[in-house]
């Protein structure tokens, strides 16, 4: 798997404390802004000139008069529409109300003399100036509208808003007379051209009805008064249908029974046509074929009378035949009949069709005329009652269409500017500003600021949290009060071990300025401290720290051992403390920049491993210099320090990336500079210690001092072994 490529950290949830922090860290920053907001909204509310402000109220209703008209219906008044309302904002704020007041209230000369003008302000000036000074606000569903005019004089504001109020009644009034006469005025005209189009189609009409010789008994109406060109077709038609309707009935019969054996004919004849004279003949044969049935079995065939009855019999079949024969031709020519005559029925109706339509076809023009007389004097009684109506509408009162319920009073204090309200707006605005700006540098910084940001970034834990501005503790002793901190952080740093025998570690960061010597140093105290022999190198061979910091010299040191100048015992330099020995990184020459890659470095880590029971070693920055990459490939254990709100978050990781890329072995992070005067979350890792400390050092009269950095006196080489 490649080193370079870890995986995604689990997304974090903020929790209220979170804001909060952020908020204590940056209060610096919503401090400035609110009080930059807060004063600037002051100064200027205090710069701003006071203006009074005078209130009209006035009801408005569409164009209706005070009492029912003609038609009886008027419009339904306090009903609440905004459309109409904002029209009527526009119309009050329009150039023909406010040129209206502006000359009643001679506002051209009153303003240019108020301005120092000495000439009359033009009419454009005046009405942008009156514009700025109206605010209209309607009444919540109603149709009131408050007239609000602001000025800094309390009488001109009164003056002006009860001005625009009438003005604008008055523009309403006289706006619908005139539309009344206009509309009075153009009725009368067409109502007299329509009455003499009346006069001349009725003259029409009656020339026709001579010249066409019409026969109209019908005061109203388009069609004939009476006419018998309709009245026949009608008769006609009916005779002809009822006509039709026998001969199908008779034709029908007619063809059923010459379907039928003259048996059957026989006994359908009574039913389908009946006939008295074979119903007779028909029950005669009965009853001489019972008689002849009854002889024939008493006497025999032979019989007088037997033969007497066959003979009858016989006659009455011959007769019957015959009957039905001449029942039979009989409905033929029935059949025959009712066909000539419907044909005859239909010659007739198509003879009165005829001759209606030559009728309607010659008086068609005076029908035709007359239907336009009639709709011309439809129109004239529409145009008569309109004009009457709107003759009425124009004598009706419309006081109740503009009507003026509040007259504007003078106000006796100013309402602008309304100070109390800035300022109470500039505090909010300026809280809101702040934290939101807070909130977005905070979003903006990707630096590490909690131990979950690194162990959710870089999965690696973290051993020690280092509180902002630590001195050193070879110089401040074991009661220093940033002691602890590096306490915690070798505790850590033992249990995180997987073998006792690792014991050389490599501090390493990911730029410059993060605190590396400073750990190495305080850590490498804490060590001595408990007995155990340590010895600090400085590694970084570029921008060496450790000699500054311990105040002694850097003429040899390391890379002179790499080089084979001296041996390990003249470069090892002893401290104040005996179990805290110290390399200095020595000159470096120009042509010796990768000499911490040598075989030499890696006997040297071998022989202090021997020597020592901890070996640390200060590293420059792995992001840069390469020498710090070959220094944790090389040590048993490294330690990453990342400083509080420094470096950007990719920076660290790609230093933990480089780390495990050469194969060294990142045992933990250290947090370093941690303001806990500003974040509060980090208190319970060095504050509790802190602030107990501090009690017992007041009650034991405050320890003592180690001397100032100047007393110091400076240490040389002096050889261990």
């Amino acid at each position: 798997m490649d080193p370079l490529k870890t995986s995604s950290a689990p997304e974090a949830k903020l929790h209220f404390l979170d804001y909060w922090r952020i908020i204590r860290i940056r209060k610096t920053v919503i401090l400035a802004v609110f009080l930059l907001v807060v004063i600037t909204a002051t100064i200027v509310t205090f710069i701003l000139p006071e203006a009074f402000s005078s209130k009209a109220r006035i009801k408005v209703e569409r164009d209706v008069t005070d009492v029912p008209g003609v038609t009886g219906q008027t419009a339904m008044a306090g009903v609440y529409d905004p459309y109409f309302i904002q029209t009527e904002f526009e119309v009050i704020q329009s150039e023909k109300i406010l040129d209206q007041v502006i000359d009643r209230l001679d506002l051209d000369n009153e303003w240019a003399k108020k301005f120092g003008s000495s000439t009359k302000l033009k009419n454009n000036e005046s009405r942008a100036l009156l514009k700025r000074m109206i605010e209209l606000r309607p009444a919540r569903n109603t149709s009131l509208i408050d007239i609000t005019v602001y000025s800094d004089d309390k009488e001109e504001a009164k003056r002006i808003a009860n001005t625009i109020s009438e003005v604008y009644a008055d523009y309403r009034r006289k706006q619908r007379q005139d539309v009344i006469e206009g509309g009075l005025t153009a009725f009368k005209k067409e109502l007299d051209d329509q009455n003499r189009l009346v006069k001349e189609q009725e003259d029409k009409v009656d020339q026709l009805r001579k010249e066409l010789n019409v026969v109209d008994t019908a005061e109203q109406g388009t069609e004939p008064g009476s006419s018998l060109g309709p009245v026949n077709v009608l008769h006609y038609d009916s005779i002809k249908i009822e006509a039709e309707t026998e001969y199908v009935k008779q034709e029908t019969l007619l063809t059923k029974l010459k379907e039928l054996t003259p048996e059957e004919l026989q006994q359908t004849l009574p039913t389908a046509a009946p006939d008295p004279i074979l119903t007779q003949l028909l029950q005669d044969q009965i009853l001489a074929e019972t008689e002849f049935v009854k002889l024939k079995n008493d006497f025999g065939d032979q019989h007088p009378d037997v033969v007497r009855t066959k003979k009858l019999l016989d006659e009455y079949k011959r007769d019957i035949e015959a009957r039905v024969k001449g029942i039979i031709q009989g409905i033929e020519i029935e059949v025959k009949s009712k066909q000539a005559q419907v044909k005859n029925s239909d010659d007739r109706l198509n003879e009165a069709r005829i001759k209606d339509i030559a009728i309607a076809e010659e008086t068609r023009p005076y029908y035709k005329a007359k239907s336009e007389l009639e709709r011309r004097k439809k129109f004239q009684e529409i145009l008569a009652l309109r004009t009457a109506q709107e003759s009425v509408e124009r004598i009706m009162p419309t006081t109740l269409m503009v009507e003026i319920m509040e007259h504007a009073e003078v106000s006796p204090r100013p309402v602008r500017p309304n100070k109390p309200l800035n300022i109470a707006l500039g505090i909010i605005i300026g809280l809101v500003v702040g934290v939101g700006l807070a909130f977005f540098i905070e979003y903006l910084d990707t630096s590490v600021k909690t131990i979950d940001d690194v162990e959710r970034t870089l999965q690696s834990p973290v051993l020690g949290v280092i509180p902002q501005n630590v001195g050193y503790l070879l110089d401040e002793g074991a009661e220093s009060p940033h002691a602890e901190a590096y306490r915690v952080l070798r505790t850590n740093l033992l249990f995180s071990r997987k073998d006792d025998k690792l014991n050389t570690i490599a501090v390493v960061s990911a730029g410059a300025g993060e605190g590396k010597s400073t750990t190495v140093c305080n850590l490498a105290t804490v060590f001595a401290q408990s007995g155990q022999r340590v010895v600090m190198v400085d590694s970084d061979l570029r921008r060496p720290t450790l000699h500054k910091i311990l105040r002694i010299t850097n003429s040899i040191g390391l890379t002179n051992y790499l080089l084979k100048q001296n041996t390990l015992e003249e470069v090892i330099q002893t401290t104040s403390m005996p179990s805290l020995d110290v390399m200095c990184s020595g000159k470096l020459p120009s042509s010796s920049l990768g000499i911490l890659s040598s075989a030499q470095m890696k006997d040297l880590i071998a022989e202090l491993k021997q020597r020592y029971d901890f070996v640390f070693f200060d590293s420059p920055p792995i992001m840069g210099v390469s020498d710090a990459s070959i220094l944790a490939s090389e040590v048993d254990m490294t330690l990453q320090v990342i400083q509080y709100r420094r470096y950007p978050q990719p920076m660290n990781i790609r230093a933990k990336q480089l780390i495990e890329k050469v194969g060294g072995n990142l045992i933990g992070i250290v947090l370093n500079n941690i303001n806990m005067s500003q974040d509060e979350s980090y208190y319970y890792y060095s504050g509790y210690y802190h602030d107990y400390y501090s009690k017992n050092e007041e009650d034991a009269g405050g320890p003592e001092a180690n001397g100032s950095a100047g007393d110091k006196p400076r240490v040389d080489i002096k050889p261990k072994y």
